[in-house]
C-alpha cells in the first residue's frame, strides 16, 4: 500500500528552476506549495549509484533530512541497447566539459559509439526517469516513467534539449527535438512517472 501525501509543502530536491515551475504546477491543484532545495539552502549531494532509483533516493533523503519536509527527486536519462544501456545514469556526465554541458559534444560521441560497434537498426533507446517520494522518517516511494524509442541521425530539430535531437519516439518520424513541446511533455518519461505519482501518492 503507497503511503499518501497529507502535507502542504513539497522540497524538490534540484536546484533547476525550469523542473520547479513544471512540477508547482503539476501540484498546485493539490494545494501544496513546492520549494526548492536551492530555497533552503542545500547543496547537491554526490550521486554514487549506479541506477536511477538509487540515485533519487540519495537526492530525496538528503533534502528531506535537511529540512525536516517531504522531498520529492527525479534521476533520469537515456539508455541505449546497443551500448549496454549507456549513458544511463551517466546521461549528463557524457556531456560534461570544463566549460559546462555541451550536449551536441555527447550526442556525437554517442553516435560514434554506436557506428564503432557496427549496430544494428532500428538502434534502440529509452528515455527513463524515475522519481523518489521521501519523507523525514526515512519512508520512499519509487515511480518510474519510460518511452521507448531509437536513436537517429544527424541531430534534427531545436526545440527540446538534452538528447532530444537524436531521439525518435516509438510511432513518430520525428525527433523529440522537432516536436511541439507541449505534445512531448504528455508523452514523456517524466509525464509517465508524474502520472504514476499522482495516482499513488496524492490521488
Amino acid at each position: 500500500m503507497q503511503r499518501k501525501f497529507d502535507g502542504d509543502q513539497l522540497v524538490l530536491a534540484s536546484h533547476n528552476k525550469g523542473k520547479l515551475r513544471e512540477i508547482a504546477a503539476l501540484l498546485a491543484p493539490f494545494g501544496i506549495t513546492v520549494t526548492s532545495a536551492a530555497d533552503h539552502g542545500l547543496e547537491e549531494p554526490e550521486e554514487t549509484e549506479d541506477t536511477f532509483a538509487g540515485n533519487a533516493r540519495i537526492k530525496a533523503h538528503y533534502a528531506a533530512k535537511q529540512t525536516g519536509l517531504p522531498a520529492l527527486s527525479d534521476d533520469s536519462g537515456i539508455t541505449i541497447e546497443a551500448l549496454d544501456g549507456a549513458p544511463g545514469v551517466y546521461t549528463a556526465d557524457w556531456a560534461e566539459t570544463p566549460n559546462g554541458r555541451d550536449f551536441p559534444m555527447a550526442m556525437e560521441k554517442t553516435w560514434n559509439l554506436l557506428e564503432e560497434k557496427n549496430a544494428p537498426f532500428p538502434r534502440k533507446a529509452a528515455f527513463n526517469c524515475t522519481l523518489c517520494l521521501a519523507w523525514p522518517d526515512g519512508h520512499d516511494e519509487i515511480f518510474e516513467g519510460k518511452v521507448e524509442g531509437q536513436v537517429t541521425w544527424p541531430m534534427r530539430g531545436e526545440q527540446g534539449f538534452g538528447y532530444d535531437p537524436i531521439f525518435v519516439p516509438d510511432g513518430f518520424d520525428i525527433t523529440f527535438g522537432e516536436m511541439d513541446p507541449e505534445k512531448k511533455q504528455d508523452m514523456s518519461h517524466r509525464a509517465d512517472a508524474f502520472r504514476k505519482l499522482v495516482k499513488g501518492c496524492f490521488e
